[in-house]
């Protein structure tokens, strides 16, 4: 009877806290390491033991179907933080996204044209068909019992943590607090940031602007004191034969100088498109601040349009765009650094160029940075000829 009631382990109120963390920890890693990682970005293969193993465990823990994750995930980068995006804090607010990201996955999830287009070369084996997607709630069904057989009734209070865990961390924080304050390594088309350096209690993914810069990069941190511990257990797996890694963030060398551009220039560039234009915002951040502070009190929130400034005009809202035009037109130097930089991100955006023809724009660029007077401009494309 005692063990009816207390179930088959019995442990001291801090065990089943460290229970429950572990247990969710597991989650977490899933999550990381074959939703994201694997199936969503294919940054690495998993041996059919670990991917068989993820698959179950996320079943028996989220109930989350592999071909919507992926799918959900993937339109979420193709289409990020537009009206489109289907959980984009700066569209539907952070509130929104922190408290209800878990339905607004569900209600995607429910878009068959989302899992059609985004959904490719994801699992539909005899399990997927007939268990895990069919069956998708009866995972956590299960779950709830081996913890109420496991520990009793506190197994219940250990079954909530592990449901509310995935849905308020991975659907709350990551896809809100990640797209709306933390800070940024990279320069990207979007409002993505790294909500701390130390990838820990959500398996690396508190490193989301690294991972919206290097999509398909198995590994999430970038700086030497950024730590992503979904990148441990990758490399843990890898040395134990269960994983294969793909692809990794190119680390940015430097050459001499070229004075003429050539096409292995080019590719060095394209290749580090995001550190390019990182140090092109951190270069002309001085003149720009500079010249926001010289149009005086009257011109919008400043930290607003030092963000509009480093992203294309497509990714703004109708006001937003007719008050970066207003700002343009009162200072012809943010708009001739607005402009280059717009000419820079173009480079990688002119899919009908052919290589001579970019090679041939990307030294007109340098000639105009380096002839425009302003020293930072010049300087930054003196740096821009030397990436190797």
């Amino acid at each position: 009877m005692n063990v009816f009631l207390n179930g088959l382990i019995q442990l001291p109120w801090w065990g089943y806290v460290l229970v429950a963390l572990a247990l969710t920890h597991v989650t977490i890693a899933s999550v990381t390491i074959y939703l994201h990682r694997c199936q969503a970005h294919r940054a690495l293969e998993l041996h059919p033991i670990a991917s068989h193993f993820f698959r179950f465990w996320l079943w028996l823990t989220t109930g989350m179907v592999t071909k919507a994750w992926a799918a959900i995930h993937r339109k979420h980068h193709a289409k990020c933080d537009t009206p489109e995006d289907p959980h984009s804090p700066q569209v539907l607010g952070l509130a929104k996204v922190l408290w209800e990201g878990a339905e607004l996955y569900k209600a995607e999830a429910q878009n068959a044209e989302t899992l059609e287009r985004y959904g490719h070369g994801t699992p539909e084996d005899w399990l997927e068909r007939n268990v895990y997607t069919p069956h998708a709630n009866k995972g956590i069904v299960l779950m709830l019992v081996l913890d109420l057989v496991l520990f009793g009734p506190i197994g219940l209070t250990v079954w909530a943590v592990q449901m509310l865990w995935i849905p308020f961390f991975a659907a709350g924080v990551i896809n809100g607090v990640g797209h709306y304050w933390g800070y940024r390594n990279f320069t990207c088309e979007d409002a993505s940031t790294n909500i701390l350096p130390w990838g820990i209690l959500i398996g690396g993914e508190e490193l989301h602007n690294n991972h919206h810069a290097y999509g398909s990069s198995a590994k999430l941190s970038n700086r030497w004191y950024e730590f992503d511990i979904g990148w441990l257990y990758i490399r843990t797996l890898e040395i134990l034969g269960l994983a294969s890694v793909k692809k990794v963030a190119p680390k940015v060398r430097w050459g001499e100088v070229k004075h003429f551009c050539d096409a292995e220039l080019l590719h060095a560039v394209i290749t580090h498109r995001y550190d390019v234009l990182t140090r092109y915002a951190r270069a002309i951040r001085a003149i720009t601040r500079q010249e926001l502070a010289r149009l005086g009190d009257n011109m919008p929130d400043r930290k607003q349009v030092m963000r509009w400034l480093n992203l294309d005009k497509t990714k703004l809202k109708t006001e937003e765009r007719e008050t970066l035009a207003r700002v343009l037109a009162g200072s012809e130097r943010i708009k001739q650094l607005y402009l280059m930089r717009q000419e820079l991100a173009a480079l990688w955006g002119r899919s009908s160029a052919t290589r001579e023809q970019l090679v041939f724009q990307l030294q007109d660029w340098c000639r105009k940075a380096e002839e425009s007077g302003i020293e930072a401009l010049s300087q930054f494309s003196l740096k821009l000829r030397s990436y190797a």
